[in-house]
């Protein structure tokens, strides 16, 4: 049943967009019912945004798609990502890195996205409680950066902990009424940024909200 449904997802991914067999292939593979709140289950394999609670939303599949896609993840081994809320966006980022770091400070959504990477087998995933601004520099510096959240500025942070060849940091920025998916490579001292696609996501935030 799971896969009949899974299979109408991609189906009506291919309707919205060009999208590579492999991002088709995750999308399908991670399901995505696993990381919907109980009561939204029907809803969890259309192409829409749904609410998770916390303010939060889980990201439309498509909007996983594009920024997988921006990502460009062929011959990159760890990514870092800013904002996880339910989940969903690093685990299809788990089919495409060996490591993946993912950073979230609202506990009560960090605590269920564990559980569900537990409960689906995925073993890659490293998880952390902070203000994800502050990135995580332990593991830097990292091929990739993903914000799942809208900043109005990357933190220099961010950039700092991005690898100097070749890396790129994907996110949401603010631009006047709109938000755009952006794509900054870096190459030593040089970045260079481009405009993908207008999207919608919930505000970069900062602190630590506790369970």
């Amino acid at each position: 049943m799971i896969s009949i449904r899974q299979k109408k997802l991609v189906d009506e991914l291919v309707k919205q967009g060009q999208f590579e067999p492999d991002i088709l292939k995750a999308i399908f593979e991670i399901d995505r019912s696993a990381f919907v709140p109980s009561g939204l289950d029907k809803m969890a394999m259309s192409i829409s945004a749904l609410p998770l609670g916390s303010g939060q939303w889980i990201s439309s599949p498509l909007t996983v798609a594009k920024m997988t896609t921006a990502l460009n993840a062929k011959g990159a081994d760890s990514v870092l990502e800013v904002g996880c809320g339910s989940g969903y966006q690093a685990a299809i980022l788990s089919k495409f890195f060996r490591r993946v770091f993912t950073i979230e400070r609202i506990e009560k959504l960090l605590i269920e996205a564990r559980a569900v990477f537990r409960q689906l087998g995925i073993s890659n995933i490293n998880t952390r409680l902070d203000d994800g601004a502050r990135g995580w520099s332990e593991f830097a510096p990292y091929d990739r950066i993903l914000l799942s959240a809208c900043a109005n500025e990357i933190p220099q942070s961010l950039f700092d902990q991005l690898s100097e060849k070749n890396g790129i940091l994907v996110a949401p920025l603010q631009h006047g009424n709109k938000q755009i998916i952006v794509r900054f490579v870096k190459n030593r001292n040089s970045i260079v940024r481009e405009n993908v696609d207008e999207c919608l996501f919930v505000p970069l935030k900062s602190g630590i909200e506790k369970a």
